[in-house]
Parts: C-alpha cells; structure tokens; sequence
C-alpha cells in the first residue's frame, strides 16, 4: 500500500462524446510527474459485451447508458486508489475484436483523476470528487470530432456512427451529463481547434493544484 500523508485531491473530468476529454486530460497530465497524478476513465469499466456481437448488433447495441457500465467495480477501484493501493484493471478495446486487451496498472497519486461520460449522474462517485470539470462543445463541432476518431480510429462505418450519434449519444448527454453542468466547478469551453487554447488552461489548473493540492 502506498502511504500518502493526507487524503488524494480527487477530480473529476466530464463531457459528451467529442468534447475534447482525452486531448484536455493529454495536456493536463502533460503539467505533472507521473507519481504526482494518476487517472482512471469509465470507457474501461463498460461490461464487455461487444465481441459477442454481430456488426448489426453492436450497431443497435446502446453503449451511451450508465446499465453498460460496471459501477460497481468502477467504484469500488476509485475508493482503492483513494486508500492508497494500486488498482490493475484490463483496458477496453472497442470494436477491435482481435485485439488483445492490456492490463492496466495504476499507481496512486495525490492527485487522481476519474473522467467519464456519467461520473457526475453516479451520485457515489460524484460526492467522492474534490474538484469538478465540465468540458463543453457545440454539438456540431463534437460530432465532427466523434467521427474523425470512429472512422479512422475504430473502424465503424460512417452510417453507423451518425445511428448512434443521433440516437444514443446525444440523448444520453441530455438526459445523464447535462443537467449536473452548472453543479461543475469548472465549465471549459472547447470550441476551438486550436491546441494552445486548451494547452493554457490545463497549465493555469495545474498550477493552482500545485500550489494546493501537492502542497505538504
């Protein structure tokens, strides 16, 4: 177990699909020592049902509710790392059958970031975050992000992605991550293609955190 001398500063990092999480959180574990932050996303506790599907089925599947998440473990890991113990969970490989997953090792840090679709609608992990970020995108500029990372990322055909775009993606956002919006924190707005933008806030957050959160 790893001995910490006061509890981790727990954050929490949400937006909808394209908002820009994964380059924000990018840019701002990019601030850090890797001992000095660690972070543990939703997309790797989806219940692991799609390598039993058919295309047609995983295209139907609804993967933007928070039934496909295992809450359970999901939170059961967070409170691990929060006590000061290593977590080891295997990594999601969406829509890449053939490919095998990784175990993932995280250490505990004193900063710990948890990101996620629903992060906010799970009241448990919820009341657990010290400090709370809304990443916000225009949903045209999102779904243009989302498709750019499917088609060339993971391989799904254009159609499908605009399926599950307008009939599960943006329905979900409504319904399980925008209400909880102005309870956030911190709301970014990410509109931009500009990387300096993004670049900037991360380094003006971590420096705050540096100045609080890592001090002895």
């Amino acid at each position: 177990m790893f001995q910490m001398n006061k509890r981790p500063f727990v954050i929490g990092v949400a937006g909808g699909s394209g908002s820009g999480k994964t380059f924000f959180l990018k840019c701002f574990l990019n601030h850090f020592k890797p001992e000095e932050v660690c972070l543990v996303s939703q997309d790797d506790y989806y219940f692991r049902v799609g390598h039993t599907m058919t295309a047609e089925e995983n295209k139907l599947y609804n993967f933007d509710l928070p039934s496909t998440i295992d809450i359970d473990l999901f939170i059961h890991d967070i409170k691990k790392l929060i006590d000061g113990e290593t977590i080891y969970h295997k990594e999601y490989t969406f829509n890449n059958n053939n490919t095998e997953p990784r175990l993932l090792q995280i250490k505990p840090a004193q900063i710990i970031m948890v990101e996620g679709l629903f992060i906010l609608h799970f009241k448990e992990i919820a009341n657990l975050l010290d400090l709370k970020i809304f990443i916000d995108t225009e949903e045209e500029i999102a779904l243009q992000r989302r498709l750019k990372r499917d088609l060339l990322e993971r391989g799904y055909p254009e159609q499908d992605v605009l399926y599950k775009w307008h009939n599960h993606v943006v329905p979900a956002y409504k319904d399980f991550l925008l209400p909880y919006k102005d309870e956030c924190d911190i709301i970014i707005t990410n509109n931009s293609h500009v990387a300096e933008d993004i670049i900037e806030v991360t380094k003006q957050i971590s420096k705050k955190l540096k100045e609080t959160a890592l001090k002895a």
